[in-house]
């Protein structure tokens, strides 16, 4: 008989051998980091930055991918950490030829290339977990088939284990935040990102949330040439964001607004976040030779939220905005913050003032005025990381983790545009008429209609 399991579920020799190199490399980094200080060499040194930013550059995939997260949280690591870490970028090195036509053939058949007029085998982009390939349907229509390296899943569990390394490093650095369930809310997001059926899901329910979001495309699934490990979607024309920095500022603002509104909106109405802020996750389409909106381009890092957490958020929002302390706590226990003493109260909202400073202030401003984009957070980061030394460890709620994180990266965009609107109208707007009951009830049914796994 047939051995009909999934070749990829459990590549055991190549795992073990991903677990033997991931383990002794970051565990040699952390062996020599961790006797640094017998010899004067502080944590911080650059020499330590730079050999274990060497090792996760070399490893690519999913451990890069971990080690970016981290880069995007202001003060986790040292600033030399940080700024090594900036530096990765997530792009493994592209399969050839050869190796494309062999996962084509693993995930479509033999037949593959006859259900395409054409397939470009040289990929157009490339990230850590895959990389994307044009073609052309019979059809007619301009494809994006994004297609996963081979042995994901075991790279993935073997740097999973290894996980916890870089958050042992972390809480040297912090001890006063405790990582524990910020580390099982990475590996949970992780994992759901090779699963590309759920990519798929995840890509219908943006369709329909944004249906009506004029400055904001989303791409169509071709489900039937999709599999767990390939995704095929409509290809969205547009241009790198980047490109657009030195644009008049209608330009860039309309470019703002669009993912102010792409971030917000599924968020306020549907609990739903796209949780990897990366700039290569956007695209600009043009009208007339102007920005008219963007693309939408990567839906692995999706993240659905209670509407207990969301209705937190709103409850934060008017507990600054009315300056009322009993909603603000109130919005804390709703995140899952457990036994806050008035310390940390007031540490934590050094943070949350900072975040929801534009969204308070009723006037035409950038995101963070005076603030550089390396710089955004990192002051407010600092006094946090000061604030809590004099307390007992503050456990980090795992919903938190991608809300703090995309968060950032929203802002930190909005740097790079410079930006000026007032954020507090356009928020404002999105919230108004914000009913817990009937998010879930809108939540549910869209989750359902999508075919979003475990709604």
């Amino acid at each position: 008989m047939a051995d009909t399991r999934d070749p990829e579920q459990n590549r055991l020799s190549r795992r073990l051998t991903r677990y033997a190199r991931v383990g002794t490399n970051v565990g040699g980094v952390a062996a020599r980091m961790a006797g640094a200080r017998l010899f004067g060499r502080q944590l911080g040194d650059q020499r330590n930055a730079a050999e274990l930013m060497a090792v996760l550059g070399g490893l690519k995939g999913p451990l890069m991918k971990v080690a970016q997260l981290l880069s995007t949280v202001p003060d986790l690591l040292p600033p030399e950490y940080a700024a090594e870490l900036q530096k990765l970028q997530a792009s493994a090195p592209p399969m050839g030829p050869a190796f494309v036509k062999r996962r084509m053939t693993a995930e479509l058949g033999a037949g593959w290339k006859k259900r395409f007029k054409f397939f470009d085998e040289n990929p157009a982009a490339a990230a850590s977990l895959g990389q994307v390939h044009r073609a052309v349907g019979l059809d007619g229509r301009q494809l994006a088939c994004k297609l996963q390296y081979p042995d994901m899943q075991s790279a993935v569990e073997a740097d999973l284990q290894q996980l916890g390394v870089i958050f042992a490093l972390q809480r040297r650095f912090n001890p006063e935040i405790d990582t524990t369930e910020i580390a099982k809310e990475v590996s949970e997001r992780l994992r759901e990102e090779l699963d590309y059926r759920r990519e798929a899901s995840n890509v219908v329910l943006y369709g329909a949330v944004l249906k009506h979001e004029p400055l904001i495309r989303v791409p169509d699934v071709v489900t039937d040439l999709s599999t767990r490990r390939l995704l095929t979607m409509s290809w969205l024309d547009g241009q790198p964001l980047l490109s657009f920095l030195d644009h008049d500022l209608e330009d860039r603002n309309r470019i703002a607004t669009a993912l102010f509104r792409a971030w917000w909106h599924p968020f306020a109405t549907h609990g739903i976040i796209h949780g990897d802020p990366h700039l290569g996750n956007y695209s600009v389409f043009e009208r007339q030779n102007r920005p008219g909106g963007i693309n939408l381009l990567d839906y692995g890092c999706i993240r659905i939220f209670t509407p207990r957490f969301v209705s937190g958020v709103v409850e934060l929002y008017h507990g600054f905005l009315e300056n009322d302390h009993d909603r603000v706590v109130e919005a804390y226990r709703r995140w899952g913050f457990r036994g806050l003493s008035k310390g940390q109260i007031d540490t934590l909202n050094i943070w949350a003032r900072f975040i929801y400073a534009p969204l308070i202030d009723d006037r035409v401003r950038t995101i963070a005025d005076g603030v550089a984009p390396q710089a955004y957070g990192r002051r407010e980061a600092w006094k946090v990381k000061q604030g809590l030394k004099a307390e007992r460890p503050i456990t980090i709620p795992r919903e938190f983790v991608l809300m703090d994180r995309a968060a950032i990266g929203l802002g930190s965009v909005m740097l790079h545009l410079r930006a000026e609107l007032n954020f507090h109208r356009i928020f404002a707007e999105t919230v108004k008429d914000f009913d817990e009951a009937k998010l879930a009830r809108r939540q549910q049914a869209a989750l359902k209609a999508a075919g979003v796994p475990d709604a």
